[in-house]
């Protein structure tokens, strides 16, 4: 499978698994957090919340500062605003009346002739 090079995809994906997204919302809850406490919390070994933490650095969504010999971790907010711009540009198309809602096998054979 091809590895996606969108920045917003990679953004996306990396929120997108479950382990994932309870780190970034106990991130959001408590601000920056030491790596060593994520891995009981998730229920997962630590080299997991490493790997985890890894995607979501790599993606833009977490920075770490090393204090002493640990890592902390905070959300970044420019994948924040990111995330609120790439949601904000998804909504419901205009509505269009029942009779242009034909069937798209129908208007594909349209379209042919």
């Amino acid at each position: 499978m091809k590895r996606m090079v969108d920045p917003d995809v990679r953004l996306l994906q990396a929120a997108a698994d479950p382990t994932r997204l309870a780190i970034l919302r106990r991130l959001s809850d408590e601000g920056p957090v030491c790596a060593c406490e994520l891995a009981d919390p998730a229920g997962v070994s630590q080299p997991t919340v490493s790997h985890h933490l890894k995607v979501l650095r790599e993606a833009g969504w977490v920075d770490g500062e090393r204090r002493g010999s640990w890592i902390w971790y905070s959300i970044r907010p420019d994948a924040v605003e990111r995330f609120r711009g790439l949601a904000a540009g998804i909504a419901p198309g205009a509505a269009r009346p029942a009779s242009a809602l034909g069937s798209g096998a129908s208007q594909a054979a349209a379209a042919r002739d």
